[in-house]
């Protein structure tokens, strides 16, 4: 293939930091192209032992949060104390959006020019499975590069939390307040996963609506089970603008660390979320073949209608699909 280079040119220009030949490893293993496949998969493997040592921080938000602003601010502080720090993220709306990120890339554009940071867009296209798949291993290749903290950002909402939650170490919830019944508008399955929530924009006449949103989310926080790796989430105020609250989040976040990699936590999380890929790889490979499948994809239309009009059941149009892709 043209423009591709060698493993072991990929390999040194990642592990040497080279930021362009990051972004061409990134790019190389987002190819659909079975070449490519090979070959990316070539490169994660002799990058893997210099990778998995940054802290990896999802984090997702309401719309209208200030999503963008609060990692530009929140980034910067992180760049000002001497971490490199990459941006990552799961948008996997962007096949009809056509990518809100590289919106929120121009947003972010005192970070983008910072040279202790680095954004990378999620790929536009593929399903859900397969966008998080190239996260993780985006984020495998920004570990090798040297990268200290890694942020994956949900672009999209719904499923992809729950995607981000599974290669995250640490999961930050990003609320406002005085937009009336908080906890109405937020899933009791998001508050769940979240390590912690932050109440952004808590400047100016918001203080007061701030403080009762705060009671308010750590009073529904007793009400969940305790954390296997005993650790109670907190909430926190901050306001990017004013570049208040950022450090004590930050405080939080080290806290959090130093507590789950002393009682082990950190490590079977970790352990139990490569199993998780493991799985999710074997479910997307064997999705991707069923559909490819050239009497699956033949007799799909005429299934389908079948199921649709009701003179098939789901369950036996299923097995009649798959009983033709075993054989």
């Amino acid at each position: 293939m043209q423009n591709r280079l060698s493993v072991e040119a990929y390999v040194e220009g990642v592990l040497s930091g080279n930021r362009m030949i990051l972004s061409r490893a990134i790019t190389l293993i987002e190819s659909q192209l079975p070449s490519d496949k090979i070959l990316s998969q070539q490169v994660l493997e002799q990058i893997l032992p210099h990778a998995g040592y940054a802290m990896r921080i999802g984090i997702t938000g309401v719309p209208g949060v200030g999503k963008s602003t609060f990692i530009e601010s929140f980034g910067k502080q992180l760049t000002a104390s001497g971490k490199k720090l990459a941006v990552l993220a799961i948008d996997p709306t962007s096949q009809r959006s056509k990518g809100s990120i590289m919106g929120d890339k121009t947003r972010m554009e005192e970070l983008a020019h910072d040279p202790l940071a680095y954004i990378r867009p999620s790929p536009s296209g593929g399903s859900l499975g397969g966008v998080a798949n190239k996260t993780r291993e985006t984020m495998l290749l920004c570990e090798a590069a040297g990268f200290d903290v890694v942020f994956v950002e949900t672009v999209g909402v719904g499923q992809s939390e729950t995607l981000v939650k599974g290669m995250v170490d640490f999961f930050l919830l990003l609320m406002l307040a005085g937009a009336g019944d908080e906890l109405q508008g937020i899933k009791k399955g998001i508050m769940e996963m979240a390590d912690a929530v932050v109440i952004t924009k808590a400047d100016g006449e918001n203080q007061t609506a701030t403080q009762r949103a705060v009671a308010e989310y750590q009073n529904a926080f007793h009400l969940f089970p305790p954390a296997e790796n005993s650790w109670f989430p907190q909430v926190k105020t901050c306001s990017a603008l004013e570049k208040r609250g950022l450090s004590e989040i930050w405080e939080m976040i080290s806290d959090y660390y130093s507590l789950v990699r002393s009682n082990g936590a950190y490590l079977q999380n970790r352990q139990r979320q490569n199993l998780e890929w493991m799985y999710s790889l074997i479910r997307y490979a064997l999705e991707e073949q069923f559909y490819h499948h050239l009497e699956v994809k033949e007799k799909l239309p005429e299934i389908e209608a079948n199921v649709q009009n009701e003179k098939w059941l789901p369950i036996r149009a299923a097995t009649y699909l798959l009983d033709i892709f075993k054989h």
